[in-house]
């Protein structure tokens, strides 16, 4: 198989030893040889540190940093970010996973099609491992613009060139900064396209943030606010957008797998 270079995937971890094999498994598991895996422990409590650490001796790909105390998602992934080699930066979170063939086939678009990044679509599973008979479909391609109205880019499926881009680094906010983070993305590199096949699988979780409207809308506020620099008023309007675009457009994108 063609070495497109070196890719750092970005794992934060905070008490994850109920998934957290699965997630580093689908890791090892890929058909694309030449990444490092480097996971951040966010202080977790339960055994997650001791399962990570069972890998890292097995593995030299694998690296095991941890927070002295709990600083948050943020933090924790631009930790990763700052101590990445590769020439390319990708996402999975630690319940998270990916399917075999996740990053050949992104990196051979991207070559192909000599794209700044790339993200596709993603299966949804329980909080358990089932099924739920969904899928998230991409969009084709992607605009800042079109990013702008609503969070288009599942983080686990998303892959970007630092040679094309630079470091790009999470904002100072606890929540929707993968949000963030790639809409800087798209500002900086312009529109992006998608793989429509499902690469990913995403759990849901009960206390995930995707569950938990209310605290979504806040965070989605402090992007437009604080991240974006749109005054309150402008933040307010965009806010509109987005629960116009959420409710009614962007759902779309989920559909029943036949």
């Amino acid at each position: 198989m063609k070495d497109y270079g070196l890719v750092s995937i970005i794992m934060p971890a905070y008490n994850s030893a109920a998934f957290i094999s699965e997630s580093i498994e689908s890791v090892i598991g890929q058909t694309y040889s030449n990444w490092e895996l480097l996971i951040v422990d966010d202080a977790s409590v339960d055994g997650t540190v001791d399962i990570v650490n069972i890998y890292a001796q097995k593995d030299e790909r694998i690296c095991l940093m941890q927070n002295e105390s709990n600083s948050g998602t943020h933090i924790t992934r631009n930790r990763a970010i700052k101590a990445a080699q590769g020439g390319f930066v990708a996402f999975l979170d630690s319940d998270d996973l990916w399917k075999p063939q996740k990053l050949s086939a992104q990196l051979k678009l991207m070559k192909e099609e000599n794209l700044p990044a790339c993200f596709s679509s993603y299966d949804l599973i329980d909080e358990n491992g089932l099924t739920t008979g969904k899928e998230v479909i991409a969009l084709p391609e992607l605009s800042y613009q079109k990013l702008l109205k609503a969070n288009y880019v599942g983080n686990l499926t998303g892959i970007y060139s630092v040679e094309k881009l630079g470091k790009i680094f999470s904002p100072n906010i606890r929540k929707r900064q993968d949000w963030a983070l790639w809409l800087e993305v798209l500002k900086k590199g312009g529109p992006i396209k998608s793989i429509r096949e499902p690469l990913a699988t995403y759990r849901l979780r009960k206390d995930s943030i995707s569950n938990n409207k209310i605290e979504m809308l806040k965070y989605n506020f402090m992007v437009y606010h604080k991240v974006l620099g749109y005054n309150p008023v402008v933040s307010g309007i965009k806010m509109m957008i987005f629960l116009r675009e959420q409710l009614f457009i962007k759902s779309r994108q989920v559909r029943t797998i036949q």
